[in-house]
Protein backbone atom coordinates (compact mmCIF):
# COMPACT_ATOMS: atom_id res chain seq x y z
CA UNK A 1 0.00 0.00 0.00
CA UNK A 2 0.93 3.38 -0.64
CA UNK A 3 -0.28 6.01 1.81
CA UNK A 4 0.36 10.02 1.66
CA UNK A 5 0.02 11.40 5.08
CA UNK A 6 -0.63 15.36 5.00
CA UNK A 7 0.11 17.24 8.44
CA UNK A 8 -1.10 21.19 8.73
CA UNK A 9 1.65 22.49 11.22
CA UNK A 10 2.04 25.72 12.89
CA UNK A 11 4.43 26.55 16.24
CA UNK A 12 3.93 30.22 17.20
CA UNK A 13 7.16 31.12 18.03
CA UNK A 14 6.34 33.91 21.18
CA UNK A 15 6.21 32.12 24.37
CA UNK A 16 2.77 32.64 26.57
CA UNK A 17 0.96 33.61 23.42
CA UNK A 18 -2.81 33.86 23.59
CA UNK A 19 -5.28 31.29 21.62
CA UNK A 20 -7.35 28.44 22.79
CA UNK A 21 -5.24 25.89 20.44
CA UNK A 22 -2.04 24.41 21.34
CA UNK A 23 -0.63 25.64 18.19
CA UNK A 24 -0.91 28.92 19.15
CA UNK A 25 0.49 29.03 22.99
CA UNK A 26 4.04 28.65 21.84
CA UNK A 27 5.01 26.39 24.45
CA UNK A 28 7.46 25.28 22.20
CA UNK A 29 8.99 22.20 24.01
CA UNK A 30 5.76 20.68 24.10
CA UNK A 31 4.63 21.47 20.57
CA UNK A 32 8.20 19.83 19.18
CA UNK A 33 7.46 16.58 21.15
CA UNK A 34 3.99 15.88 20.25
CA UNK A 35 4.39 16.59 16.31
CA UNK A 36 7.95 14.63 16.42
CA UNK A 37 5.89 11.51 18.03
CA UNK A 38 2.78 11.82 15.17
CA UNK A 39 5.72 12.04 12.63
CA UNK A 40 7.51 9.23 14.03
CA UNK A 41 5.15 6.55 15.36
CA UNK A 42 3.70 6.81 11.73
CA UNK A 43 7.10 5.08 10.50
CA UNK A 44 7.09 2.97 13.30
CA UNK A 45 3.72 1.75 12.74
CA UNK A 46 3.52 1.39 9.33
CA UNK A 47 6.86 1.47 7.90
CA UNK A 48 8.70 -1.30 6.87
CA UNK A 49 11.98 -0.44 9.56
CA UNK A 50 10.43 -3.11 12.00
CA UNK A 51 12.60 -5.95 12.89
CA UNK A 52 12.52 -9.18 15.16
CA UNK A 53 15.58 -10.22 17.41
CA UNK A 54 16.92 -13.43 16.25
CA UNK A 55 19.50 -14.43 18.98
CA UNK A 56 21.68 -11.01 18.42
CA UNK A 57 20.57 -10.71 14.76
CA UNK A 58 17.41 -8.41 14.10
CA UNK A 59 15.70 -9.83 10.73
CA UNK A 60 12.88 -7.66 9.31
CA UNK A 61 9.33 -8.52 10.94
CA UNK A 62 5.93 -7.24 9.61
CA UNK A 63 7.15 -7.29 6.02
CA UNK A 64 3.55 -7.89 5.01
CA UNK A 65 2.13 -4.80 6.81
CA UNK A 66 4.89 -2.58 5.46
CA UNK A 67 3.62 0.40 3.55
CA UNK A 68 5.48 3.18 1.63
CA UNK A 69 4.78 5.78 3.10
CA UNK A 70 5.21 9.83 2.64
CA UNK A 71 4.39 12.36 5.10
CA UNK A 72 4.12 15.97 4.48
CA UNK A 73 4.41 18.56 7.02
CA UNK A 74 2.77 21.88 5.71
CA UNK A 75 4.24 25.06 6.65
CA UNK A 76 3.41 28.77 7.19
CA UNK A 77 6.20 31.40 7.25
CA UNK A 78 8.33 30.72 10.09
CA UNK A 79 6.34 29.89 12.58
CA UNK A 80 7.41 26.05 12.35
CA UNK A 81 9.58 23.61 13.69
CA UNK A 82 10.56 21.82 10.70
CA UNK A 83 14.10 22.31 11.72
CA UNK A 84 14.02 20.80 14.98
CA UNK A 85 12.68 17.81 13.62
CA UNK A 86 14.43 14.61 11.88
CA UNK A 87 14.04 15.47 8.41
CA UNK A 88 14.14 12.31 7.14
CA UNK A 89 10.72 11.13 8.25
CA UNK A 90 8.79 14.11 6.32
CA UNK A 91 9.20 16.37 3.53
CA UNK A 92 8.26 19.51 4.48
CA UNK A 93 5.93 21.95 1.88
CA UNK A 94 6.14 25.74 2.90
CA UNK A 95 3.90 27.75 1.47
CA UNK A 96 2.29 32.08 2.53
CA UNK A 97 -1.08 30.86 3.70
CA UNK A 98 -2.60 32.17 6.74
CA UNK A 99 -1.90 29.47 9.63
CA UNK A 100 -5.58 28.27 10.08
CA UNK A 101 -5.92 28.05 6.77
CA UNK A 102 -3.20 25.05 6.48
CA UNK A 103 -5.89 22.81 6.42
CA UNK A 104 -6.71 23.26 3.15
CA UNK A 105 -3.55 23.07 1.57
CA UNK A 106 -3.13 19.76 2.54
CA UNK A 107 -6.59 19.16 0.20
CA UNK A 108 -4.77 20.48 -2.71
CA UNK A 109 -1.66 18.13 -1.89
CA UNK A 110 -3.65 15.33 -1.91
CA UNK A 111 -6.16 16.21 -5.31
CA UNK A 112 -2.53 16.76 -6.83
CA UNK A 113 -1.23 13.78 -6.04
CA UNK A 114 -5.15 12.13 -6.31
CA UNK A 115 -2.88 9.13 -9.07
CA UNK A 116 -0.34 8.32 -6.96
CA UNK A 117 -1.62 6.52 -3.31
CA UNK A 118 -3.84 4.00 -1.93
CA UNK A 119 -4.95 5.96 0.83
CA UNK A 120 -4.99 9.82 1.93
CA UNK A 121 -4.66 11.01 5.69
CA UNK A 122 -5.21 14.02 6.83
CA UNK A 123 -4.07 14.56 10.49
CA UNK A 124 -3.44 16.86 12.92
CA UNK A 125 0.16 17.25 14.40
CA UNK A 126 -0.99 16.25 17.95
CA UNK A 127 -2.42 13.10 16.99
CA UNK A 128 -0.64 9.49 17.27
CA UNK A 129 -2.09 6.36 15.28
CA UNK A 130 -0.34 3.31 16.58
CA UNK A 131 -2.94 -0.02 15.56
CA UNK A 132 -0.90 -1.58 12.37
CA UNK A 133 -4.32 -2.60 11.15
CA UNK A 134 -5.79 0.81 11.26
CA UNK A 135 -5.91 0.87 6.92
CA UNK A 136 -6.94 -2.78 6.71
CA UNK A 137 -10.05 -1.91 9.29
CA UNK A 138 -11.22 1.19 6.86
CA UNK A 139 -10.64 -1.03 3.94
CA UNK A 140 -12.90 -3.29 5.19
CA UNK A 141 -15.57 -0.83 6.36
CA UNK A 142 -15.55 0.26 3.02
CA UNK A 143 -15.90 -2.89 1.37
CA UNK A 144 -18.64 -4.25 3.37
CA UNK A 145 -21.21 -1.18 3.56
CA UNK A 146 -19.72 0.63 0.17
CA UNK A 147 -17.78 3.69 -0.59
CA UNK A 148 -20.07 6.22 0.28
CA UNK A 149 -20.07 5.31 3.79
CA UNK A 150 -16.68 6.84 5.57
CA UNK A 151 -15.49 5.70 8.81
CA UNK A 152 -14.10 8.20 11.34
CA UNK A 153 -12.05 6.88 14.01
CA UNK A 154 -12.82 8.27 17.99
CA UNK A 155 -10.02 10.47 19.30
CA UNK A 156 -9.27 9.87 22.84
CA UNK A 157 -6.77 11.40 25.65
CA UNK A 158 -5.17 8.92 28.13
CA UNK A 159 -3.61 9.73 31.63
CA UNK A 160 -2.50 7.38 34.36
CA UNK A 161 -3.16 9.55 37.73
CA UNK A 162 -6.74 10.16 36.96
CA UNK A 163 -9.91 8.42 37.61
CA UNK A 164 -10.87 8.34 34.38
CA UNK A 165 -7.56 7.00 32.93
CA UNK A 166 -9.00 6.99 28.90
CA UNK A 167 -11.35 9.39 27.83
CA UNK A 168 -12.81 10.00 24.57
CA UNK A 169 -13.00 13.76 23.76
CA UNK A 170 -15.37 14.19 20.76
CA UNK A 171 -18.99 13.94 22.28
CA UNK A 172 -21.93 15.24 21.04
CA UNK A 173 -21.87 18.67 20.37
CA UNK A 174 -22.53 21.96 22.67
CA UNK A 175 -24.20 23.19 18.84
CA UNK A 176 -26.81 20.13 18.03
CA UNK A 177 -28.28 22.05 15.23
CA UNK A 178 -24.89 22.67 13.41
CA UNK A 179 -23.87 19.88 12.44
CA UNK A 180 -27.12 19.66 10.92
CA UNK A 181 -26.88 21.48 8.24
CA UNK A 182 -24.09 19.76 6.48
CA UNK A 183 -25.40 15.98 7.00
CA UNK A 184 -28.69 13.95 7.69
CA UNK A 185 -27.43 11.24 10.32
CA UNK A 186 -31.37 9.97 10.08
CA UNK A 187 -30.10 8.38 7.34
CA UNK A 188 -28.82 4.50 7.44
CA UNK A 189 -28.48 5.59 11.49
CA UNK A 190 -26.42 2.47 11.90
CA UNK A 191 -24.78 -0.40 10.65
CA UNK A 192 -23.84 -3.88 12.08
CA UNK A 193 -21.02 -6.19 10.91
CA UNK A 194 -19.10 -9.13 11.75
CA UNK A 195 -15.17 -9.19 11.94
CA UNK A 196 -12.27 -10.77 13.78
CA UNK A 197 -15.16 -13.19 15.39
CA UNK A 198 -16.79 -10.34 16.87
CA UNK A 199 -20.29 -7.76 16.47
CA UNK A 200 -19.04 -4.88 15.72
CA UNK A 201 -21.63 -1.46 15.43
CA UNK A 202 -20.98 2.07 13.90
CA UNK A 203 -23.29 4.63 14.37
CA UNK A 204 -24.20 8.38 12.34
CA UNK A 205 -23.28 11.06 15.27
CA UNK A 206 -23.84 14.71 15.44
CA UNK A 207 -20.18 15.63 15.71
CA UNK A 208 -17.87 13.57 13.45
CA UNK A 209 -14.87 15.57 14.26
CA UNK A 210 -11.55 13.31 15.02
CA UNK A 211 -9.29 16.31 14.22
CA UNK A 212 -8.36 13.85 10.80
CA UNK A 213 -9.89 11.84 7.98
CA UNK A 214 -8.37 9.04 5.92
CA UNK A 215 -9.74 8.50 2.43
CA UNK A 216 -8.81 5.75 -0.21
CA UNK A 217 -8.18 6.59 -3.93
CA UNK A 218 -12.04 6.36 -5.02
CA UNK A 219 -13.22 8.05 -1.86
CA UNK A 220 -10.27 10.94 -2.79
CA UNK A 221 -11.46 10.94 -6.80
CA UNK A 222 -15.11 11.40 -5.83
CA UNK A 223 -15.04 14.40 -3.51
CA UNK A 224 -11.97 16.21 -5.28
CA UNK A 225 -14.08 16.37 -8.43
CA UNK A 226 -16.35 19.40 -6.25
CA UNK A 227 -15.25 22.34 -6.69
CA UNK A 228 -15.15 23.13 -2.96
CA UNK A 229 -12.37 21.34 -1.70
CA UNK A 230 -9.73 22.98 -0.59
CA UNK A 231 -11.42 26.12 -0.36
CA UNK A 232 -11.25 27.85 3.01
CA UNK A 233 -14.01 27.85 4.71
CA UNK A 234 -14.64 28.08 8.63
CA UNK A 235 -18.95 27.11 8.66
CA UNK A 236 -18.23 24.01 10.92
CA UNK A 237 -17.21 26.17 14.08
CA UNK A 238 -13.94 27.62 12.48
CA UNK A 239 -11.06 27.01 9.44
CA UNK A 240 -9.21 23.98 11.45
CA UNK A 241 -12.65 22.28 12.32
CA UNK A 242 -13.43 22.76 8.60
CA UNK A 243 -10.64 21.17 7.30
CA UNK A 244 -10.51 18.64 9.06
CA UNK A 245 -14.51 17.62 9.19
CA UNK A 246 -17.14 19.95 6.92
CA UNK A 247 -15.59 18.79 3.54
CA UNK A 248 -16.25 14.52 4.60
CA UNK A 249 -19.94 16.04 6.43
CA UNK A 250 -21.07 16.90 3.08
CA UNK A 251 -19.85 14.20 0.48
CA UNK A 252 -20.26 10.68 2.76
CA UNK A 253 -22.62 9.16 5.11
CA UNK A 254 -19.88 9.61 8.20
CA UNK A 255 -19.81 7.00 11.21
CA UNK A 256 -17.82 6.46 14.11
CA UNK A 257 -17.68 2.75 16.02
CA UNK A 258 -20.24 2.85 18.49
CA UNK A 259 -19.50 3.19 22.38
CA UNK A 260 -19.59 0.31 23.23
CA UNK A 261 -17.33 -0.87 20.84
CA UNK A 262 -14.87 2.73 20.47
CA UNK A 263 -11.88 0.95 20.82
CA UNK A 264 -12.27 -0.49 16.93
CA UNK A 265 -10.97 2.52 15.08
CA UNK A 266 -9.33 5.34 17.26
CA UNK A 267 -6.63 7.57 17.38
CA UNK A 268 -4.90 9.02 20.62
CA UNK A 269 -4.67 12.59 20.99
CA UNK A 270 -1.58 13.65 22.31
CA UNK A 271 -1.45 15.77 25.97
CA UNK A 272 -4.76 16.04 28.14
CA UNK A 273 -6.41 19.53 27.63
CA UNK A 274 -9.94 17.77 27.55
CA UNK A 275 -9.06 15.44 30.03
CA UNK A 276 -7.81 18.24 32.48
CA UNK A 277 -11.13 20.18 31.64
CA UNK A 278 -9.61 23.37 29.39
CA UNK A 279 -10.93 26.15 31.00
CA UNK A 280 -11.39 28.22 27.39
CA UNK A 281 -12.84 25.35 25.67
CA UNK A 282 -16.39 25.39 24.02
CA UNK A 283 -17.21 21.80 25.72
CA UNK A 284 -14.28 21.57 28.55
CA UNK A 285 -14.76 18.04 29.03
CA UNK A 286 -16.78 16.69 26.35
CA UNK A 287 -19.66 14.47 27.35
CA UNK A 288 -19.55 10.82 26.42
CA UNK A 289 -20.67 10.04 22.51
CA UNK A 290 -24.35 9.46 23.13
CA UNK A 291 -25.75 7.28 20.93
CA UNK A 292 -29.10 8.32 18.86
CA UNK A 293 -32.45 6.44 19.83
CA UNK A 294 -32.50 3.03 18.82
CA UNK A 295 -33.26 2.65 15.36
CA UNK A 296 -33.56 -0.22 12.76
CA UNK A 297 -30.09 -2.09 12.23
CA UNK A 298 -28.91 -2.00 8.83
CA UNK A 299 -27.08 -5.29 8.09
CA UNK A 300 -24.13 -5.50 6.07
CA UNK A 301 -25.07 -6.16 2.31
CA UNK A 302 -23.60 -9.25 0.25
CA UNK A 303 -21.32 -6.73 -2.22
CA UNK A 304 -21.03 -3.12 -2.01
CA UNK A 305 -22.97 -1.22 -4.05
CA UNK A 306 -21.87 0.28 -7.60
CA UNK A 307 -20.16 3.73 -7.03
CA UNK A 308 -20.53 6.35 -9.92
CA UNK A 309 -16.67 6.89 -11.16
CA UNK A 310 -15.77 10.21 -10.27
CA UNK A 311 -13.82 12.27 -13.18
CA UNK A 312 -10.34 11.93 -13.75
CA UNK A 313 -8.48 15.07 -12.74
CA UNK A 314 -5.22 15.72 -13.57
CA UNK A 315 -2.04 15.66 -11.61
CA UNK A 316 0.59 18.01 -11.77
CA UNK A 317 4.19 17.91 -10.59
CA UNK A 318 4.44 14.81 -7.55
CA UNK A 319 5.05 15.70 -3.67
CA UNK A 320 8.24 14.11 -3.72
CA UNK A 321 9.99 11.33 -5.39
CA UNK A 322 7.91 8.20 -3.83
CA UNK A 323 9.72 4.77 -4.11
CA UNK A 324 7.57 2.61 -6.31
CA UNK A 325 4.72 0.60 -5.12
CA UNK A 326 5.64 -2.79 -3.93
Amino acid sequence: MRLLVTIPHYCRRTPNGPGFYGSEKGDIATRRAQVEQCILTLHQTFGPRQALLTHTVPVQANRDFATVIDVVLVTAGDDHLADDLPREFFIQVATDAEPRLLGFKCHELMRDNAERYDYFAYLEDDIEIVDPMFFDKLGWFSEVFGQSALLQPNRFERAPDLHIMKLYVDGNTTSPDLPGRFQDISVRPRLVGGAFGRRYEFQRVNNVHSGCFFLNATQLNRVAASPMFGQPNADFFGPLESAATLMIMRAFEVYKPARENAAFLEIHHLGRRFLMGHPGAPDPVPEAAQPEPPAPETPAPETPGPETPAPEIPVPEPVSEASPAP
